[in-house]
């Protein structure tokens, strides 16, 4: 019996531990697979304060630096090998963003995301991984 081979892989990176390895594990996977790689970071508008959320620049500035951060991402799946990768940045509750909006635009086979979150109550509680574990669409590996 041969494992299942997927042909497109989405990680979640947020620059936690965890995130870490989910991303390496979807780099490896998606290099054994020869599948196409997608990396998405959510950026989270509760982890700003009021007058923050409602600066246009202060929000530009912040989508900015992660789609800067994305791009070392993209570069270091590249340098491994995979052949098709991408990059993007959502805006959201990170669990709800990436099942109802990222995963039907993606169209992946394969989640792979962290256990824990970088920040809030769900660095504590692992309350994102929890929900896309029980409501994405497809099959999700949670790493530790």
């Amino acid at each position: 019996m041969n494992p299942r081979e997927f042909k497109k892989i989405l990680v979640g990176v947020d620059d936690s531990e965890d995130a870490q390895l989910a991303f390496r594990y979807a780099m490896n996977r998606a290099k054994n697979d020869h599948a196409s790689l997608a990396i998405v970071s959510v950026l989270e508008p509760a982890d700003m304060n009021v007058y923050e959320a409602l600066s246009k620049e202060y929000v530009d500035l912040q989508r900015k630096r992660i789609k800067q951060h994305l791009a070392k991402y993209k570069k270091v799946a590249e340098r491994f090998g995979i052949k098709e990768v991408t990059s993007f940045v959502a805006d959201g509750n990170p669990g709800k963003v990436i099942v109802e909006r990222v995963i039907p635009d993606v169209d992946p086979d394969l989640l792979v995301i962290g256990a824990q979150a970088k920040s809030g109550i769900e660095k504590h509680f692992g309350s994102q991984a929890a929900y896309m574990a029980k409501y994405s669409p497809v099959s999700v590996l949670v790493v530790r």
